[in-house]
């Protein structure tokens, strides 16, 4: 399933060729190293079916149609690397399908039939983090695995533990309907251009359905409401959101078996899920 793929030029030849350099504007930071997008690569092909977002000049996406993805749906922003993508098409007999589009306004769902789509993607610093809200709350959930590399302190925030600075919205959300762990670091040497910042690899596998909680809508107003305000007290940096619902903040903290005097990096996703159970809908 190689195809013509390892005639393809280095990178940096690629980049030359075409006048390429990163915009700071897109947050892009190349990752050249074939070794590295590699190994990436591993963790998420072979698959039927690969979501990747920036692709650039493609590493990473030789780098998962050469470890048998069979088909790579690329959504890249910036049109001067439709060029260098091309070649890519043409190499892997069309396994690669770019969209010129920006990711977030894409609905990753309609891309294919195919199910479950796995999601492999340096993600540009800028929209990270929105791109993985985006996914972790998506109906229904279309995706088997995300192996996302981000920046270190946020991958540190998506896979942390209650009790720790990084415990957060991210890791009660992705804790909610997936198992993810850090596969390794990548330093920010590694980058042309270097970053500020190293980069980790993370890898969230989705739970089993009957063991993913279902009102993530309802989940994220608290968590939003809770870390926002992450130095007060639940009783201070909740009493808003009970108002809003028109009920008593003291007797939704004892239904959800929360001291009001708790902050929230000290509540465990469970407890989250119960203030969410807990709160009536509106209206």
């Amino acid at each position: 399933m190689t195809d013509n793929l390892n005639t393809l030029p280095p990178l940096h030849n690629v980049l030359q060729r075409h006048g390429l350099f990163a915009k700071k504007s897109l947050g892009q930071h190349f990752l050249l190293d074939l070794n590295l997008t590699d190994k990436i690569a591993r963790l998420a092909a072979p698959h039927p079916v690969i979501l990747e977002v920036g692709p650039g000049p493609g590493g990473l996406t030789r780098s998962l149609l050469l470890a048998g993805a069979e088909q790579v749906f690329a959504i890249e922003k910036d049109e001067r690397f439709l060029p260098p993508l091309q070649d890519i098409i043409e190499a892997s007999a069309g396994r690669l399908v770019v969209n010129n589009t920006d990711a977030l306004q894409v609905d990753a769902a309609e891309l294919t039939d195919i199910r479950p789509i796995r999601i492999c993607a340096n993600l540009p610093y800028n929209v990270g983090t929105k791109l993985l809200v985006n996914w972790l709350t998506a109906k229904p959930q279309f995706w088997d695995r995300m192996v996302l590399m981000l920046q270190k302190e946020v991958a540190m925030r998506v896979v942390a533990e209650p009790g720790s600075k990084a415990y957060g919205r991210l890791a009660v959300l992705a804790g909610s309907i997936a198992h993810g762990h850090i596969s390794f670091d990548i330093p920010a040497s590694a980058f042309t251009p270097p970053p500020k910042v190293d980069s980790a690899v993370i890898v969230l596998d989705i739970l089993p359905e009957n063991q993913r909680y279902k009102d993530l809508k309802t989940l994220a107003q608290i968590t939003a409401a809770t870390f926002g305000q992450r130095r007060k007290m639940l009783r201070k940096s909740l009493k808003q959101l009970a108002n809003i619902h028109n009920i008593s903040l003291d007797k939704w903290l004892e239904s959800a078996e929360i001291n009001p005097t708790d902050r929230p990096e000290t509540v465990d996703i469970k407890g989250f899920h119960r203030l969410a159970e807990n709160l009536p809908p509106l209206g």
